[in-house]
């Protein structure tokens, strides 16, 4: 076999200027490759301690000979042989690079095979089962790869798995074959992929067949509880198939992939991720609990929906770089809000809408950490910060703005036009504001600035003024940019006045920074004024003292769920800006609960409640509140009429109950002594009642963690509680053995129960001890990002901070940011914004 050596010094330059990661100059270089083929196989020992070995043949071709640059991310000694046609070449390895020198290619096909040990980070590997998960750019963690999204190619692949495992990837399989101990898997060839949306998943599964539509899917799962295997199983398989069925109908195109599986894995870091024909789920979201709330059936049949819709806007049109990502996010996240509307008749879905995106698209815009929707992107590396409330839940409002500007019709058929001409292909937004402002006459480019090129909400406020005879003699709506840029946010609202037993909604389209509500004039003095009625306005709106003084007291003489929902979302902002007391929040929310026939809305109401009382109380003043509390969450329960809504008060007592009388009846149901009629527990409930009783340091705590383990069944959800119960100690020494375990990054590999450890840790009941994680945890957060998911940085950050609130907790961010100059700026908006609440709050404990 001839051999190709070529001199380190002659293929040093071929190296030159690569950056760790995969650089948008390295993409622009390669943007030229085309007809990228993968063959992959990989050995996977059925002992995780032990090596994934790999092999790629990899066929690439070029427009001209020049240097061929594969991202792998591993020490040249797991590199075990590269050729390129039948010659043997000597790459020159950078720290995330195998870079072929020009010498060794030529135009047209190149065939490059490279034999590896391939990279665990990104292989979620438990003793019984592994997952692929690359998402943005982590396949070349795992093997050789062009791991950016415009580089499509086809893949095949082969797996060698212990006998007893299934396996499952983007095309179906082809052929099987055992021995020895051990099965070799082949499948098909799949439609052009990015490496992100490449994936497998092997193990000890358990797999479900159904037929929908003439479609032939498979689920595969580990749960062991029969009965909610057979509770969820078809509910599962109707809402893939009603999704697929709506998609079809409105992108005018079938299906583009050739199978559809889907696979539940226990504490999956995401709540779905869009592999191609292979969708990947947490397996606690799906697979509900016979107690499963409203809420959470609605967030199961979103969450399917919004994966499903990936097929289409993600998956068959790829953003051609990270930068915009957010555009499958929010097609996706805005076609699941179409979807699910008609599988659940009953639901009141605008209030959905509402509810489901406002407050945490809120929660970062409101912070100093928030981004813009778009942002410049110079690295794959940090693709992973984009992530967030703002492409989940800001951007599907700031789409259902752009429907309202373009229209319904025009939007669905200029979405037809952008799938069919990009198929299997790449995209970008302005590609689609090409398509779309040929289709209107207002100028979306303009329009996309505010809304998508810049950060921030903008601020409201309503001026009234009246006549002698108590009519409306001139209404204005007042915009503002808070960041002092001189933004306008042009968007339709519904200004809602009320009157008794009535409201009138009056449209306004406010682009400018003054607007007068014409259609006001006239009409008499309104109880109050709601400036973002019927949930449509985004933004800011602060209220005026009447109106919020009569919407705390008089909630329930509102008859419309979704003004109340929209009212209870302004009286929050409120709050956090100081213009309502948290004491008066709460006092409102319990006299208006009882009444309230929306469960949206109780659910809603019941987490902002926990909110304040966690976070925004004084010690003293929380303890004194406590009986009133559980006492109405406790008649909450037993008011409540269906399962769901039981849940929904239950969930809200256990976690928020202080006094010794409500911790006893705690421990009572834990215990099994006492049920609750109408709401049966299983053991996930019971998992979550052990952690909050030891956490209150229950005489007998011990005993309690100890039972409720030896209690699980299901060996996952064990090894879970088993991970976290050092985190529930009353022992301090214990708990500091438990956050530094962190420092390791196999202790870190689950981040699920990492951050549920981390969250006890900080639990609002430990807070004083707490405080000396608050700056080793910061410390940690550049490398949670580096070794960890794209949520990780996050949820680490927002578990660590989420149970303080004094002054000296704030003043430790702080010190860490003022340190830490050179500080990534989206890892700096990330602890900013989940720093939010304990800055608030610690400012109005020093007041």
């Amino acid at each position: 076999m001839p051999t190709l050596l070529l001199m380190a010094l002659i293929a040093g330059s071929a190296s030159d200027s690569l950056d760790r990661g995969v650089s948008q100059a390295l993409a622009r270089e390669r943007a030229a490759f085309s007809a990228v083929r993968y063959d992959l196989a990989f050995t996977l020992p059925v002992n995780r301690q032990q090596p994934v070995e790999g092999t790629l043949r990899l066929s690439v071709t070029l427009v001209a000979a020049g240097r061929i640059v594969i991202d792998f991310s591993a020490p040249k000694e797991r590199v075990h042989s590269v050729r390129v046609g039948d010659a043997v070449v000597v790459p020159v390895y950078t720290e995330d690079h195998i870079v072929i020198p020009a010498e060794a290619t030529r135009a047209g096909e190149n065939r490059v095979s490279i034999d590896f040990t391939a990279g665990d980070a990104a292989l979620n590997r438990n003793d019984e089962f592994l997952y692929t998960l690359f998402v943005p750019a982590r396949a070349h963690l795992t093997f050789p790869c062009f791991d950016q999204p415009d580089l499509k190619g086809r893949y095949t692949l082969s797996l060698d798995v212990p006998a007893g495992w299934e396996a499952v990837a983007n095309a179906a399989e082809a052929a099987r074959e055992a021995a020895a101990g051990r099965i070799r898997m082949r499948f098909s060839e799949t439609k052009p992929l990015p490496t992100y949306l490449f994936g497998f998943v092997a193990g000890k599964f358990a797999v479900e067949r159904a037929t929908r539509n003439g479609r032939e899917m498979r689920m595969f799962h580990r749960e062991t509880d029969a009965a909610k295997v057979d509770r969820n199983r078809d509910a599962l398989f109707d809402l893939h198939a009603s999704a697929l069925a709506w998609l079809e109908d409105y992108t005018a195109i079938p299906y583009p992939f050739d199978k559809l599986d889907f696979i539940l894995i226990p504490s999956f870091q995401f709540g779905g991720m869009e592999h191609a024909g292979a969708i990947l789920y947490n397996s606690t979201s799906l697979m509900l609990d016979e107690s499963a709330t409203q809420n959470q059936l609605l967030n199961r049949a979103s969450t399917i929906a919004h994966e499903t819709s990936h097929m289409w806007f993600g998956d068959l049109v790829t953003m051609r770089w990270f930068n915009d990502v957010w555009m499958k996010e929010v097609f996706a996240n805005f076609m699941a809000a179409k979807i699910v509307n008609p599988s659940f008749p009953d639901v009141n879905h605008e209030l959905r809408f509402l509810l489901s995106n406002y407050p945490d698209a809120y929660s970062i815009d409101r912070t100093a950490g928030s981004n813009p929707i778009r942002q410049p992107l110079a690295n794959l590396n940090d693709a992973g910060q984009l992530y967030g409330p703002i492409i989940y839940e800001k951007a599907p409002i700031v789409m259902r703005q752009l429907e309202m500007i373009v229209g319904e019709e025009r939007l669905r058929d200029g979405l037809r036009e952008y799938l069919k001409t990009y198929a299997f292909g790449n995209a970008t937004w302005l590609d689609l504001i090409r398509i779309l402002d040929a289709k209107t006459p207002d100028n979306l480019a303009a329009w996309s600035r505010a809304w998508v090129e810049e950060r921030g909400r903008p601020e409201f406020t309503t001026t009234l003024r009246v006549t002698k005879t108590n009519t409306i003699q001139r209404l204005t709506v007042t915009m503002a940019d808070p960041l002092r840029r001189g933004l306008v946010w042009p968007q339709r609202m519904r200004i809602t006045l009320g009157y008794p037993g009535s409201q009138k909604n009056l449209a306004v389209y406010a682009n400018g920074r003054e607007t007068v509500v014409r259609e006001a004039g006239g009409l008499p003095r309104p109880l109050y004024i709601l400036p973002n009625g019927a949930g449509l306005g985004y933004g800011l709106f602060l209220l005026d003292e009447e109106s919020a003084r009569y919407l705390l007291a008089n909630m329930p003489s509102i008859g419309d769920a979704l003004t109340r929902g929209a009212a209870w979302v302004t009286l929050w902002d409120n709050v956090l800006e100081r213009r309502v007391a948290p004491g008066a929040f709460i006092d409102a929310a319990i006299h208006a609960l009882p009444g309230e026939t929306d469960e949206q809305n109780t659910q809603r109401v019941l987490a902002y409640v926990s909110r304040a009382f966690w976070r925004y109380l004084p010690h003293e003043e929380r303890i004194s509140r406590a009986p009133a509390l559980e006492a109405a969450l406790r008649a909450g329960i037993a008011r409540a009429g269906t399962t769901s809504l039981k849940s929904a008060w239950f969930s809200a007592f256990r976690d928020d109950v202080l006094t010794a009388d409500g911790v006893a009846f705690l421990e009572r149901v834990w215990r099994r002594d006492e049920k609750i009629p109408g709401l049966p527990f299983v053991e996930t409930d019971e998992i979550v009642m052990a952690m909050e009783l030891a956490v209150r340091e229950v005489p007998g705590w011990q005993e309690i963690l100890q039972t409720q383990l030896d209690r699980t069944q299901n060996p996952d959800r064990k090894a879970r509680f088993a991970f976290v119960m050092p985190a529930l100690s009353a022992d301090p020494q214990v708990r500091a053995g438990a956050f530094e375990r962190f420092r390791q990054l196999d202790n870190r590999r689950r981040e699920p129960w990492v951050s549920e450890s981390l969250a006890y840790l900080n639990h609002p009941l430990r807070e004083a001890d707490a405080e000396r994680f608050i700056t080793p945890g910061l410390e940690l957060l550049a490398d949670i990002q580096r070794t960890g998911d794209i949520f990780f940085p996050s949820a680490w950050t927002g578990s660590m901070l989420w149970g303080h609130r004094s002054p000296r907790a704030a003043a430790l961010v702080h010190d860490f940011l003022a340190k830490e100059l050179q500080y990534p700026e989206r890892l700096r908006w990330t602890v900013l914004s989940a720093a939010d609440d304990l800055f608030r709050a610690a400012a109005l404990s020093a007041r």
